[in-house]
């Protein structure tokens, strides 16, 4: 006869917020939004999750991956997490039953191993009518990607840190435009840290917040190669932006990205990771990668480029197709943009896409690839060829409806195709 399980009893799902790195990642594939944000932490929303795990897979660092035993009526609210800067211990037996007496309740069971039902607020969330992430990019990394290293340096790893030395900070987008963004090479000597092509990693930025907290540690994606940024060096660079305003146009001085691109040669920075082991370019010979970014979404993009540079300079790989979307403001505010301009037609189609240009039509990456649907519609039927998708967070649906569109109007079934994209790891999304 099967056990009962106390109804009034959750497995509440919480975000550890030591070790999260604020990538948004679980905010974006959670299906039914019970996952939201302050400017310090990410929580979930015990009314809401209906422990569908989506959220499990993708999170780079597992801080996603935690659950306490509660009182259904004492679960930690949203308001609660906020505040934290460790998870709370797991109650102990006597102070969990102590709670549910203290709550009351009817006591009904459930057979054991049943997940007991979702708040109701949860069944009534309706999402079906928004453009959700997470039913269209991949958890799953290109069969033939490499074996990704993570979290070897953390604040819960044997090593919290690993000390990198600046070996160098060039700015990469023209002088005097809005969007100073920066190129900073880190050398991390002789400690390890493996990287491949798609990965990232967070840097802790020194000092507290006004509250005298730690500064909590900031993502940025890896924009060299797995052999380094110099080939053969234990280094890695990063595409970094001076951020000086919110979201809603208001002054701010970001505390990562000022300190990042300050930096002189001969810097040290503390970081946390390597992350992420699904965005990774596949690798074997003749397949084809399609780049769809904005600003420093570009970042994988010119690794994986870079690497494939590298590859065809030696004569021992095979590549296939490359081909670059590229969105910015203006080409001023475009980072590479000169380094973009050298690489051989035959190597990478680049598509540039300028929405502020003085005198000349706003355009977007999506603009773009609909204009190459005659190229872009192979690609989507041949099982050989891998999307990724960089950038702000707003780029991600036009980039779909564009695919869809595409698909469309070459006569096949993207009803078919875009699941089977996520599916076989195809199609990856990872914005901000």
């Amino acid at each position: 006869m099967d056990m009962a399980v106390d109804t009034r009893v959750i497995r509440q799902h919480l975000i550890d917020p030591e070790i999260c790195i604020r990538c948004n990642t679980c905010e974006a594939t959670c299906p039914v939004g019970a996952i939201t944000h302050d400017d310090r932490n990410y929580v979930v929303d015990a009314a809401k999750c209906n422990f569908c795990l989506a959220c499990v897979p993708p999170c780079p660092t597992g801080s996603i991956d935690n659950w306490r035993q509660m009182p259904r009526v004492r679960a930690y609210s949203t308001e609660e997490q906020l505040g934290w800067d460790e998870l709370p211990a797991e109650l102990p037996p006597e102070q969990l039953q102590a709670a549910l007496g203290d709550a009351g309740g009817d006591g009904t069971a459930t057979p054991a191993g049943e997940v007991a039902p979702a708040p109701a607020a949860a069944a009534d969330t309706v999402v079906s009518d928004l453009f959700r992430s997470a039913d269209f990019g991949a958890t799953v990394p290109p069969w033939s990607a490499a074996h990704a290293f993570t979290n070897l340096y953390g604040p819960k790893a044997p090593e919290k840190t690993v000390t990198a030395t600046v070996a160098g900070n060039v700015r990469v987008t023209e002088v005097g435009t809005d969007y100073d963004t920066h190129h900073v090479v880190l050398d991390f000597g002789q400690t390890p840290f493996p990287v491949l092509e798609g990965q990232s990693l967070a840097v802790v930025p020194p000092g507290t917040d006004d509250k005298g907290r730690a500064h909590f540690p900031r993502q940025y994606s890896i924009a060299s190669p797995r052999n380094g940024e110099r080939p053969g060096y234990n280094n890695v660079s990063l595409t970094i932006k001076r951020v000086l305003e919110d979201y809603q146009g208001r002054p701010v001085r970001g505390v990562a990205s000022n300190f990042m691109c300050d930096l002189k040669v001969g810097d040290k920075v503390e970081v946390i990771g390597p992350f992420g082991a699904t965005f990774l370019m596949p690798n074997h010979p003749k397949s084809h990668i399609v780049m769809i970014c904005t600003g420093t979404g570009s970042a994988p993009m010119r690794a994986m480029t870079e690497w494939r540079r590298r590859l065809r300079a030696s004569g021992k790989f095979e590549g296939g197709k490359l081909m670059l979307f590229f969105g910015a403001r203006t080409k001023e505010e475009l980072p590479y943009f000169g380094p973009l301009q050298s690489l051989p037609k035959d190597f990478i189609d680049i598509n540039l896409a300028f929405s502020r240009t003085p005198g000349a039509p706003k355009r977007y990456v999506q603009d773009l690839m609909r204009e190459r649907a005659a190229d872009l519609a192979p690609l989507l039927s041949d099982p050989q060829a891998y999307f990724f998708v960089c950038g702000l967070k707003a780029m991600e649906e036009g980039v779909v409806l564009a695919l869809r569109d595409v698909a469309q109007q070459a006569g096949l079934d993207w009803e078919q195709i875009g699941p089977s994209l996520k599916r076989s790891g195809r199609l990856h999304l990872e914005t901000y």
